[in-house]
């Protein structure tokens, strides 16, 4: 059975040049489910987006914020456009981070796996 969730939507920057961090809540991963592929899908939709945008997982049941790593990253400058890209890892559990963050919007930000 497939999983389609958003994790992160309408995230609009202040519009000072600052830079921000945000880091999204912990969302269910195929290790959570006990699932063998591991196969997960994220999609994201930007708008004049200048910054970061990446996905950490941990293998935790309970994580701590020492737990989490990243499995993807991708920076973008000025950036109006939905990505998506592939991974694969029995991840317990999974949360979207946004970096280095100083324009624009997240508009969207889903995991399917």
């Amino acid at each position: 059975m497939a999983n389609s969730i958003t994790i992160l939507s309408n995230q609009t920057h202040v519009g000072d040049s600052t830079t921000q961090t945000i880091t999204g809540e912990k969302f269910k991963g195929d290790g959570y489910y006990g699932r063998s592929d591991g196969i997960h899908t994220i999609q994201y939709s930007v708008t004049g987006f200048t910054g970061t945008v990446a996905l950490q997982a941990t293998l935790a049941v309970n994580p701590v914020d020492a737990d989490w790593f990243t499995v993807y990253t991708q920076a973008h400058i000025e950036t109006t456009k939905t990505l998506a890209n592939n991974f694969t890892g029995n991840y317990v559990w999974l949360r979207s981070v946004v970096s280095s963050w100083t324009d624009g919007s997240v508009d969207s930000m889903l995991l399917n796996h």
